[in-house]
């Protein structure tokens, strides 16, 4: 049975995982997993971007933005 990517389990075939989207659409079945976009697992992401910004020389986040900048208009 292939698993989701929390490791739970779902139906292989196309008819029993339509089953189960009825189900949990109608409130009969809980969804299972996680949700990777919650508040909690961005806030993480926000602090590491801040503490690598303000660990870096001006030079070297010019340097950077410079080359984010000629990689955008090289198409």
């Amino acid at each position: 049975m292939p698993k989701g990517p929390s490791g739970q389990k779902r139906p292989a075939d196309a008819i029993s995982r339509a089953v189960q989207i009825m189900r949990i659409a109608t409130g009969e079945e809980k969804e299972s997993g996680h949700n990777p976009g919650t508040e909690a697992n961005r806030k993480g992401g926000l602090k590491g971007g801040k503490a690598r910004a303000e660990s870096m020389t001006p030079e070297r986040r010019a340097e950077i933005a410079k080359k984010a900048a000629a990689t955008r208009w090289k198409k």
